[in-house]
């Protein structure tokens, strides 16, 4: 593929997990990346996105910081297409408007302002979440369909205390908001917990809950999810930014499994691993539901198997030596 061959673009956040493969994937198409990282001198964060094939004459690592404005103006101009991955996702949060909500927020702001006074600037892909989409109240249960028409609902989950949820609820509200009154070209990307590979050397949040069951976790979570591999939902960001007709939002879910599937799916790959044998608590199992998957469709996402993402994940954390087995 060489269709991004005298593009510009710019990926935010180059360093976290879905960024790296999105710059690995752009590089391959042949496009010119403006990578923006908070320290482009610490080895660790980015050693890996300079080592990718291309790298050497194509990508450019730049200093921003989300919470500046205007740190953004110098990298987005010249560039054709921005992918705006930068978002804390973490789970033990002292201070949620410090830690997460500010830093999506204003963050996400921030980079459309740098956008606003770009002339050479053709579309932006935002990456949100389900957990942007799903969280409304309304029941899920397996015969029902979430797709691209719900939102989150905020009130409830400041309620509940799900920070992260709705940092990525707000940022993508405010995101719309923007571009709707400055004439700005956005699509969105939606996944729900991206597993498989990873480029980066540090762990991140969702390939640490894979790690989590293979670890010695005595019990598992009596949760159910959606899961997608990090590779399909890098290439759907590239092919929201290139298929011309793309918009909206796209929910990116292969399969919703409660955690219990999960194990025994680990099971099946690893027979000698120990395993949680029980979930954590005596309530009966949290439904599964289904998630649309014609948007997906329409970018040409075909999704690689939720077994083979676990078995991609456990690998590569073997590989970097997380798992102690």
């Amino acid at each position: 593929m060489s269709s991004g061959v005298g593009q510009v673009v710019c990926v935010t956040g180059a360093s976290g997990y879905i960024a790296s493969w999105i710059v690995k994937f752009l590089l391959h198409r042949g496009y010119t990346v403006k990578a923006t990282v908070r320290d482009p001198n610490d080895s660790k964060k980015v050693d890996h996105l300079l080592n990718l094939d291309g790298a050497k004459e194509r990508l450019h690592l730049f200093k921003a910081n989300l919470l500046e404005e205007g740190s953004f103006d110098s990298v987005v101009q010249g560039c054709h297409g921005v992918f705006h991955t930068a978002s804390p996702f973490y789970h033990d949060v002292k201070d949620p408007q410090v830690e997460l909500l500010d830093p999506a927020v204003k963050g996400t702001l921030n980079v459309l302002k740098s956008c606003v006074n770009s002339p050479t600037l053709k579309r932006v892909v935002l990456t949100s979440s389900i957990a942007a989409v799903a969280y409304n109240g309304k029941p899920r249960t397996p015969d029902v369909v979430v797709d691209e028409t719900w939102f989150t609902d905020p009130v409830l989950n400041r309620e509940a205390k799900m920070w992260y949820v709705l940092s990525k609820t707000l940022a993508e509200e405010a995101a719309w908001k923007f571009v709707r009154e400055n004439n700005i070209d956005m699509v969105t990307i939606n996944p729900a917990m991206v597993i498989g590979p990873l480029l980066q050397p540090v762990l991140n949040t969702s390939a640490a809950s894979v790690l989590n069951f293979v670890n010695g976790a005595q019990t598992f979570a009596n949760a159910s999810f959606g899961w997608v591999n990090v590779k399909d939902v890098a290439n759907a960001h590239i092919q929201a930014y290139e298929i011309a007709s793309a918009s909206g939002r796209h929910c990116l879910v292969e399969r919703v499994v409660h955690h219990s599937e999960i194990v025994k799916i680990l099971r099946e790959l690893y027979p000698t691993l120990q395993l949680p044998e029980k979930c954590a608590d005596d309530k009966p199992y949290v439904p599964t539901y289904q998630v649309s998957k014609e948007k997906a469709k329409s970018l040409g996402i075909e999704y690689i198997p939720l077994e083979v993402s676990l078995k991609e994940t456990v690998e590569s954390l073997k590989e970097k030596k997380f798992t102690n087995f």
